[in-house]
């Protein structure tokens, strides 16, 4: 390439001809990485789209809805909430669809994807659970975490979300297996959480007023309901994750020599599995009811934020990301709004029941 340029600037038309001939058989030979294209359109048109802002808007709508259903009791407001969630449920779908295939990756490869895989796993867990019940209540979860989890994937929208991997992450199989299940066990763990937050909101709001027999009764069931769903996504959560958490070890093995390093990433991932555990045994154990399983759910929302965010913070270990204070005072926030919630749960439900009792 050198040589035709300096052919060109003697304007010496053999030596060009042959300069380019040169160069087209050292590109033939050494071909330049392919260009696709599709992709590079797809990807742009992605950019202008702007899914997450979209999602925010109509998971939002859905809420308001979700809350009216809610309210009214009325099965209208809750089939258009419903239409609503599966509307954006595609579209969510179809975002992380065209994402895998721009980048040729599995749907989870850094934070930012990480809260868009969550949040559709979420969604994807609340459509079915109101398939089954009808209450309107998966319909209200599906929509917090919706509008949550896209709010969290725009913060980290900063410059490039499919960036080059790592060395140690450019690898298919263990992104599709371990990375897309522990990312699971967060969103079910999550959601376990979601819906105790929701069913100790009911059992406060219910408390501020004298209600007649069959009112109790209809709210009793709708938290008997309530704590089962919250029972089912623990239950998944502990699958997911400590089946995660083991794939996990054996890539730590594959890649560094050690199945177990009591890594700060590691040991937020067994610590979500433990809890979950306890959650569980407290339950089947007797420890707890309705009330006291629906705390314990929430406070795996505190464990599960610090897995997924807070570790790569502390600045060691071989997953951090650097420190991001932006990020670490949304986890303070975070933590400090969900203890402050639990209290106030604490306290209300507790004068509720004292009243009753006596």
């Amino acid at each position: 390439f050198e040589q035709l340029l300096l052919a060109v600037r003697k304007q010496d038309a053999p030596e060009i001809n042959a300069a380019v001939r040169r160069y087209e058989r050292l590109v033939a030979e050494s071909p330049v990485a392919q260009i696709h294209l599709t992709k590079t359109s797809l990807e742009s048109w992605l950019n202008g789209f702007n899914p997450t802002a979209i999602g925010i808007m109509l998971y939002l709508l859905a809420f308001v809805l979700g809350l009216c259903s809610m309210a009214t009791k009325g099965s209208s407001a809750r089939n258009l909430t419903y239409g609503i969630l599966l509307g954006v449920f595609v579209i969510h779908t179809l975002t992380l669809l065209a994402r895998m295939y721009i980048s040729g990756r599995a749907p989870v490869t850094n934070l930012y994807s990480s809260a868009v895989f969550i949040g559709w796993a979420c969604v994807l867990f609340c459509l079915i659970l109101e398939r089954i019940h009808r209450l309107g209540v998966a319909n209200l979860v599906a929509a917090m975490i919706g509008v949550i989890t896209m709010a969290v994937a725009r913060s980290l929208d900063k410059v490039d979300t499919m960036h080059v991997l790592a060395a140690v992450l450019d690898t298919q199989f263990w992104l599709s297996t371990h990375v897309v299940i522990i990312t699971a066990g967060y969103a079910v763990t999550y959601l376990a959480g979601f819906f105790g937050a929701v069913a100790l909101v009911h059992s406060m709001w219910t408390g501020r007023k004298s209600q007649d027999a069959d009112s109790r009764q209809r709210g009793q069931q709708l938290q008997t309901q309530m704590y089962r769903m919250a029972y089912f996504s623990v239950c998944f959560g502990i699958l997911f994750s400590f089946v995660g958490t083991v794939l996990g070890g054996l890539w730590a093995d594959d890649s560094w020599g050690r199945f177990w390093g009591w890594d700060p990433k590691e040991n937020g991932a067994l610590m979500i599995v433990l809890w979950n555990a306890v959650v569980l045994h407290a339950r089947w154990d007797k420890l707890v009811g309705v009330r006291g399983f629906s705390i314990l759910a929430l406070i795996g929302n505190i464990i599960t934020s610090w897995s997924w965010f807070g570790t790569n913070l502390l600045g060691i270990g071989l997953h951090e990301y650097g420190f991001n204070k932006s990020v670490a005072v949304a986890l303070v926030i975070t933590v400090t709004v969900h203890l402050l919630f639990i209290a106030l749960a604490l306290f209300m439900t507790s004068s509720r029941q004292q009243a009753v009792s006596e």
